[in-house]
């Protein structure tokens, strides 16, 4: 018997959440309660980072009007998006990809800036920080899911605009804008799966042993 295991019960909740987080798109308007946005970000906190250098920090966004702001800059980017897609145009651009003018909360993930002074675990893969935001934002989202709360990573932005309008420092980096909130329901399925983008792919397909090839 493994003594650090968790109970049945236990282990069953851990691998519902993964199960059933969503990359949300629709929300309602509700305020989330202080005490359960604080246990949300106390979770992100206690993500692992590379050396433990603590890369991340979150903006909370309050102002309406940087609200507004983000948002057109979001859209201007979906646009440049949707013309890239080529054939898919039309079909990307029936998407509802962010709710940044719906849900309850806003918050920005970013990078923190004087990165380059930490060297442990970065030397050959600078982008472990990068990493690292990436473990925080995904306890946030698993602890969202577990607490009710809708979550939804928006990415579709330039960093460099972004970081203007939010004042970061220069050697700072947007990563994500992160839409929290109160839903109706949670989707089946991932949204995209659910509207036809794309599908699941087979973990076969993706488990390799030894050597990427064989040839």
């Amino acid at each position: 018997m493994n003594r650090h295991r968790y109970s049945d019960s236990e282990i069953d909740a851990v691998y519902r959440v993964i199960r059933e987080r969503r990359d949300m798109r629709h929300f309602r308007p509700d305020p989330i309660d202080p005490d359960v946005l604080r246990r949300l970000l106390h979770a992100a906190h206690l993500a692992p980072s590379v050396g433990f250098m603590q890369p991340w920090r979150f903006i909370r966004i309050t102002d309406r009007q940087l609200r507004t702001q983000m948002h057109a800059q979001v859209d201007a980017e979906r646009r440049r998006t949707a013309s890239a897609l080529g054939e898919r145009e039309d079909e990307f651009m029936r998407l509802k990809v962010e709710g940044i003018l719906d849900c309850g909360e806003v918050l920005i993930a970013a990078l923190m800036d004087g990165r380059e002074r930490h060297i442990f675990g970065r030397r050959t893969m600078p982008e472990m920080d990068l990493a690292s935001v990436a473990c925080a934002i995904q306890n946030l989202w698993l602890a969202s899911r577990a607490e009710g709360i809708g979550m939804g990573w928006v990415s579709l932005f330039d960093p460099q605009l972004l970081g203007r309008l939010l004042k970061l420092p220069a050697d700072a980096r947007p990563v994500a804008i992160l839409c929290l909130g109160h839903v109706d329901s949670f989707y089946d399925k991932p949204m995209l799966e659910q509207e036809g983008w794309a599908e699941r792919q087979s973990l076969s397909d993706m488990l390799l042993e030894n050597y990427w090839s064989t040839d």
